[in-house]
């Protein structure tokens, strides 16, 4: 079998590391490597991480399992607006960052 025969039988795998912060790290954890296949967006990807504990899903997601407005989403050190999320496309190698709202004194 030829290589790129063989590609197409086995779908290709990413990693992808996504980091919480604050109140988000407590409940879910940091440096949380994922491997995933292609094609996730960047809602499905934290949707995926924050099921591992239903207070975290709850405090990142409102009822209609949209991004919550305080939440604040990074992309290689890039931010997403929360909208956009959902259609934003995730790669291997990608870092993803999950901040609650920053409050400074």
């Amino acid at each position: 079998m030829r290589e790129d025969e063989d590609k197409s039988i086995w779908q290709e795998k990413m990693s992808i590391r996504i980091r919480f912060f604050a109140r988000f790290r407590e409940l879910l954890g940091t440096d949380i490597d994922v491997e995933d296949e292609k094609d996730l967006t960047l809602e499905s990807l934290v949707k995926k991480v924050a099921r591992r504990n239903q207070q975290g899903y709850d405090l990142i997601f409102d009822e209609q399992g949209k991004f919550r407005e305080i939440v604040i989403l990074m992309q290689n050190g890039k931010r997403i607006d929360n909208p956009d999320a959902e259609k934003t496309l995730v790669g291997s190698g990608d870092d993803i960052a999950v901040f609650p709202p920053v409050a400074g004194g």
